[in-house]
C-alpha cells in the first residue's frame, strides 16, 4: 500500500497542470517559495528552448495548507499554462470549437506518436503529443519539492551534478557541445548523478520484488520521458572483481563504517547508511530541427516528421525532475516505515 500518493493531470497546452497529494502528515511546514525555486531550476540549464522563455512557473496551493502548514487533507497543486491564452480554441474542451489548427499526421521518431496513435485510436497526433510532453514534469517538481520539504524535516538533503553531455565532461566542454549541436539543428542528451545523504537505515526491504528500493527508484526515473538507462551506485560492476566491488566493513570507535559506496547506499533493496547515489542516462530530445524520415498517418506516404519547438539539450532539467521523483518514493519509505498522522509522532 502507498502512503505518499499523488496523481497529476493537465496537457501541455492546456489550462493547466495539477496535482493531488495525499498522505502526508499534519503540521508540516510548506514553503511555497521553495517550490517555485525547484520549478526555477527545472527551467534552467544550458540549451533550452523557446517554451522557457514563454513559461516562468510558480505554483499555487488550493487545498491541504493552512497558514503555511499541512493539516492532514488533501494537497492540490497548481500551475497554469502562460501559452494557453495562444491555445485556448484548439485545446478547448467544446465540441463547438473543433478545429484541425495545430493538428498534424506525421509520426516524429522518438516520441509516442506511432504507439499511441494505435493504443488509443487517434488520427490527430496532438492528442498523443499534449499529454506524452515532457512539460508534465513541471507539476511532478512541484510534487518532489513538496516530498523534499518532508525529507527535510528529517535531515535528508539531495544534489544533482552533470556527469557527461554528448562527448563533453567539462562545462566548457557540455557548452560547446550544445552549440554545435543548436547550429546543426541538433539535439544531445547526457549522463547525471542525483545523490540524496541522510537516509536512515532499512528503507525498502527485501522480502518482496517490488517492495525492493532500488526497484522502486528505477522505474521512477526510468519513466521520466527520455531517460533510456538507470543505475544505482558504481555501474562499471560488471568490470569489476567482488573484492573491488563489495563495500567492506570497519569497525572504528565503536561505529561500523565504509571505505567505499560502490553499492550506492542500497543493499538487498535497502537503504544501508550510505549515501543514495542514482545515476542515469537521458537521450538526444526526439524533437529536433534537422530533418528526421517518417510516415504520414492520413496519407500513409513517406514524409519528414513535424516539427514545432525544442530544447537542444535538457539534462540539467532532466536531473531536477530525477531528484523529485526520487523524493516522492524515499516519502513513501519514510511514511510506511515510520508512519505518522501528525509530524510530531515521528521520531527517526
Amino acid at each position: 500500500m502507498e502512503k505518499f500518493r499523488f496523481l497529476t493531470a493537465g496537457e501541455s497546452h492546456g489550462k493547466c497542470l495539477t496535482a493531488i497529494i495525499e498522505g502526508l502528515p499534519a503540521n508540516l511546514e510548506i514553503d511555497v517559495d521553495f517550490i517555485n525555486e525547484e520549478l526555477k531550476r527545472r527551467q534552467c540549464g544550458y540549451g533550452r528552448g523557446g517554451r522557457m522563455k514563454i513559461e516562468s512557473d510558480t505554483v499555487e496551493i488550493t487545498s491541504g495548507v493552512r497558514f503555511g502548514k499541512t493539516f492532514g487533507a488533501p494537497i492540490t497543486l497548481v500551475i497554469y499554462n502562460k501559452d494557453f491564452e495562444n491555445w485556448q480554441k484548439i485545446m478547448s474542451v467544446s465540441p463547438a470549437d473543433e478545429t484541425d489548427e495545430k493538428s498534424f499526421t506525421k509520426y516524429r521518431p522518438g516520441h509516442a506518436d506511432y504507439a499511441g496513435s494505435i493504443k488509443y485510436h487517434q488520427k490527430d497526433l496532438r492528442n498523443i503529443l499534449e499529454r506524452s510532453s515532457a512539460r508534465k514534469t513541471a507539476i511532478e517538481v512541484a510534487v518532489g519539492a513538496v516530498a523534499k520539504l518532508y525529507l527535510k524535516y528529517f535531515g535528508i538533503e539531495c544534489s544533482s551534478r552533470i556527469i557527461q553531455v554528448g562527448q563533453g565532461k567539462t562545462e566548457e566542454e557540455i557548452h560547446a557541445q550544445i552549440d554545435k549541436a543548436k547550429e546543426m539543428g541538433d539535439t544531445l542528451g547526457g549522463k547525471f548523478e542525483v545523490i540524496y545523504k541522510g537516509l536512515p537505515i532499512g528503507l525498502g526491504s527485501y522480502v518482496h520484488w517490488d517492495k525492493a528500493l532500488d526497484g522502486r527508484i528505477a522505474q521512477a526515473v526510468m519513466s521520466i520521458p527520455a531517460v533510456k538507462a538507470v543505475s544505482i551506485g558504481e555501474n562499471h560492476a560488471y568490470k569489476m572483481f567482488g573484492s573491488e566491488f563489495h563495500d567492506e566493513l570497519f569497525l572504528v570507535d565503536d561505529k561500523i563504517v565504509r571505505k567505499t559506496n560502490n553499492a550506492g547506499g542500497i543493499e538487498g533493496g535497502m537503504t544501508n547508511g550510505e549515501d543514495l547515489i542514482v545515476k542515469a542516462v537521458m537521450k538526444p530530445i526526439p524533437t529536433l530541427k534537422k530533418s528526421l524520415n517518417t510516415v504520414d498517418a492520413s496519407t500513409l506516404e513517406q514524409t519528414e516528421a513535424h516539427f514545432e519547438r525544442s530544447d537542444t539539450c535538457a539534462v540539467e532539467a532532466c536531473a531536477v525532475v530525477a531528484e523529485s521523483r526520487i523524493a516522492c518514493v524515499l516519502a513513501n519509505e519514510i511514511l510506511l516505515k515510520f508512519g505518522g498522522d501528525a509530524i510530531e509522532d515521528y521520531n527517526l
